[in-house]
């Protein structure tokens, strides 16, 4: 293992020694200590010279190091003041790197690409994301439609179960027909909280989403079909129709049209959301126009 590497337990404390950090839980900040899983993550990537990477809480830089000597330009997002200075240190034998002190939630990514990225021939989405707004990032994202090709990235494992989850399991909700809408979802390897400074209270899971040409289903209303497949979660154990029943306007005054919305769609009213498939949600989406008493 190389010494001069930050994602070692020694060279990391050590950096946290020099400036005096201190990790803030809000944040969610746990760093990565262990370059076989960097190398894993980078090895996923597929990473050239010529590809234009965006991380996400690059923290003391440890992932971006590596990202840096294999990528063309690395641009990376971090909300926190304390580790810019850092950063500056850190990343100063490279060139290729650009952070910004932004909130990634905030930011305007389509922007910053077109300033930093425009002479790369693909941009990737590498990251350790941090656990506690995972969805809200990824889903702002893919929601964007941005140039990007795929993501590899890390996350909380109960959440990266979810993103590849089928129709009638645990896992299965909005959350992962919302990402398997827009890319092929694909696990890499999992991570035990052992890796990290300071461990996390759960292991984590690496993924790669890859960027669909189109999206996996036609829908005449985006909005509307994730309006819908939400509305079919909001209590798991209820029915679909008790569920949109809860979600539609006056619904008991067009009850009778929601039965016949849902049935000819293909839907049993007494189907739980967590069995329909992403066609059946749909088929839901682009019946629901026809049927103008209702409004969600």
């Amino acid at each position: 293992m190389n010494y001069k590497d930050i994602a070692t337990p020694l060279r990391t404390k050590m950096l946290l020694d020099k400036y005096g950090f201190s990790f803030k839980k809000s944040l969610g900040q746990n760093f990565l200590v262990d370059t076989n899983v960097i190398n894993n993550i980078i090895s996923a990537s597929g990473i050239t010279e010529k590809s234009g990477i965006i991380e996400i809480g690059p923290g003391m830089g440890s992932l971006t190091e590596q990202l840096a000597k294999r990528a063309k330009k690395v641009l990376a997002f971090e909300i926190d003041q304390r580790l810019i200075p850092i950063l500056e240190d850190t990343m100063s034998p490279y060139d290729n790197v650009t952070v910004i002190n932004e909130d990634i939630l905030k930011a305007d990514v389509k922007a910053a690409i077109e300033t930093h990225l425009s002479d790369c021939e693909e941009i990737l989405v590498v990251a350790n994301l941090p656990y506690y707004i995972t969805t809200p990032i990824l889903m702002g994202l893919l929601e964007q439609h941005l140039p990007i090709k795929s993501y590899v990235v890390m996350m909380q494992k109960e959440v990266g179960d979810r993103l590849s989850a089928v129709p009638s399991t645990k896992s299965y909700g909005s959350l992962s027909i919302a990402v398997q809408y827009y890319t092929t979802v694909e696990k890499v390897m999992v991570v035990p909280k052992g890796v990290f400074m300071p461990p996390p209270n759960v292991d984590s899971l690496v993924v790669k989403l890859t960027t669909l040409p189109h999206p996996a289903v036609q829908v005449e209303d985006e909005a509307l079909f994730f309006k819908l497949t939400r509305s079919a979660f909001v209590q798991r154990r209820k029915t679909i129709l008790n569920n949109y029943m809860s979600v539609i306007k006056e619904s008991k005054l067009y009850k009778e049209d929601i039965i016949k919305w849902l049935e000819e769609s293909g839907v049993e009213p007494n189907r739980r959301g967590e069995s329909l498939s992403l066609n059946e949600f749909a088929e839901l989406s682009n019946n629901f126009k026809h049927f103008n008493t209702l409004s969600i």
